[in-house]
């Protein structure tokens, strides 16, 4: 929650910026920590936020990097992850973004087709090198979410389907420079129903049983991550309950003792420690419809536009219990929406706000993943700033 002191604080920046909580950062990397086993390694995906100054703070954790971008590689090598903690994930890789990987050396690459295999083995071959790979597995296991946020079903367009691992064994037969280390899962993202997670591990279960029955007992299993963050609700569930995530996988995996575990976690380790500060415009009223027009727009955070995702919302100049406790709220339902010129520019409709007027700041709550990464420049925006806590 925020209190009068932010209130002060954000009255002296330029809107719009994201805000980013540092102390929300520690506690849920902290209960991370504490929940997983020391033998589950955690690689934290930076298609969620890339912002260097996170990046460093988590890297000083321990965590390792979990890439889908060249680029992405490349950011976590300057904020000094060991390129043995990074891997490598994408369905379209370019041969520049591979060549820049096995230059670097890092740990592996997840790889999601035969013909990627053999493009990053002739690539090996010009360089002398060996590149590890961990076998992207469809699993067909239904997550249950959003359907562009769904990538563990066959008509999805990521990784190998198990009608194709004899055709892969084969192959990689062939290719000198390629090295099998392991076995790569990823089945959707914004996951609160821990079932398909179970359904996962019962899943990998038998995927595992057949390499192993093949001569391929891997070193690494890795998981991906999916899990997801309480958007409602985000002060009373500021941290997700990664303690039941991580027992579904003690109790469901059934691994060799010899195979480590791997999870790319992201939404859910920066996801509730940012928010959205913007500015109320102007406000426009009409018969059916009021509108609350933000400097903030589908520029800044595309979700809502895009996903149709929910955001608190949150008038914080008109905080009653922090600016006026004796005060009595009567609430108003606004369209909150932006200055870009596209009608799907709207963070959310018939949203209840105490009576908003121009100059008021807005929070639009659990941003910190896939906000101001996803941000634009469309229609020559500013770049969005960022405040750290």
């Amino acid at each position: 929650m925020f209190t009068k002191k932010h209130i002060q604080q954000f009255s002296t920046i330029e809107t719009p910026f994201y805000y980013y909580d540092t102390a929300i950062l520690q506690k849920t990397i902290a209960a991370i920590k504490k929940s997983a086993p020391s033998h589950y390694h955690i690689h934290y995906a930076l298609k969620a936020n890339a912002h260097p100054t996170l990046l460093k703070f988590i890297k000083e954790t321990g965590f390792g990097a979990d890439c889908v971008s060249g680029n992405e590689v490349k950011r976590a090598i300057e904020c000094d992850f060991m390129p043995k903690d990074i891997v490598f994930a994408g369905v379209g890789k370019s041969d520049k973004e591979i060549n820049y990987a096995l230059d670097n050396d890092i740990f592996c690459f997840n790889v999601e087709s035969i013909h990627e295999l053999q493009v990053m083995n002739q690539l090996a071959i010009f360089k002398n090198k060996t590149a590890e790979v961990a076998l992207r597995i469809n699993p067909n296991v239904d997550a249950y979410t959003h359907k562009y946020i769904t990538t563990g079903l066959e008509e999805n367009k990521f990784g190998i389907n198990p009608y194709e691992f004899d055709a892969v064994l084969s192959e990689l037969k062939k290719l000198t420079n390629i090295k099998l280390i392991g076995l790569h899962f990823h089945i959707g993202s914004q996951i609160q129903d821990l079932s398909p997670f179970k359904n996962l591990c019962l899943r990998v279960n038998e995927i595992n049983k057949w390499f192993i029955q093949k001569g391929y007992l891997l070193p690494h299993i890795n998981l991906g991550g999916g899990l997801g963050i309480n958007y409602k609700e985000p002060d009373a569930q500021a941290i997700v309950d990664f303690e039941g995530y991580f027992n579904v996988f003690k109790q469901f995996l059934e691994l060799h003792p010899s195979q480590q575990i791997h999870f790319e976690l992201g939404r859910c380790i920066v996801g509730q420690c940012g928010s959205l500060i913007s500015k109320v415009l102007y406000i426009k009223n009409g018969i059916n419809t009021n509108f609350a027009i933000l400097d903030a727009g589908m520029t800044e955070l595309i979700r809502p536009a895009l996903y149709q995702a929910y955001h608190k919302i949150e008038n914080i100049s008109t905080n009653y219990e922090i600016v006026n406790p004796q005060s009595s709220i009567i609430n108003y339902k606004y369209d909150v929406v932006g200055p870009i010129c596209e009608s799907s520019d709207c963070f959310g409709k018939a949203v209840n706000l105490p009576e908003t007027k121009r100059g008021d700041l807005i929070a639009i709550r659990s941003a910190g993943a896939y906000g101001e990464v996803m941000s634009s420049k469309y229609n020559l925006r500013d770049d969005v700033k960022s405040v750290f806590d």
